[in-house]
């Protein structure tokens, strides 16, 4: 079992700025490819970054060059900075958890979070 634990959602207003993170109770952190995803208010969830163990990351197009997920072994923790927030951004951020990037990007990962609050306001 993998619990997640995110924080660093919060109320901010266009083109700032927030990190996110993801805190991991497991002792084989770092083989977990981990992600995040979000789900807008009346939309389906949808993924928008993962990393792999090594470090290899994937994003969704519309936070490209704007979000950058990152990770540290060591303190089983998975961040995920976000600049230039759109209000479109707007969404509950859920940390996942998976050995198979494929899965977990699919949105199948066997572990999630309860999810943070990002609002922006325009």
């Amino acid at each position: 079992q993998v619990q997640l634990v995110e924080s660093g959602g919060g109320l901010v207003q266009a083109g700032d700025s927030l990190r996110l993170s993801c805190a991991a109770s497991t002792r084989t952190f770092s083989r977990y490819v981990m992600g995040w995803f979000r789900r807008a208010p009346g939309k389906e969830r949808e993924f928008v970054a993962s990393i792999s163990w090594s470090g290899y990351t994937y994003y969704t197009d519309s936070v490209k060059g704007r979000f950058t997920i990152s990770r540290d072994n060591a303190k089983n923790t998975v961040y995920l900075q976000m600049n230039s927030l759109k209000p479109e951004d707007t969404a509950v951020y859920y940390c996942a958890a998976d050995p198979e990037g494929a899965r977990l990007r699919l949105g199948s990962g066997n572990y999630w979070g309860q999810g943070t609050q990002v609002t922006v306001s325009s």
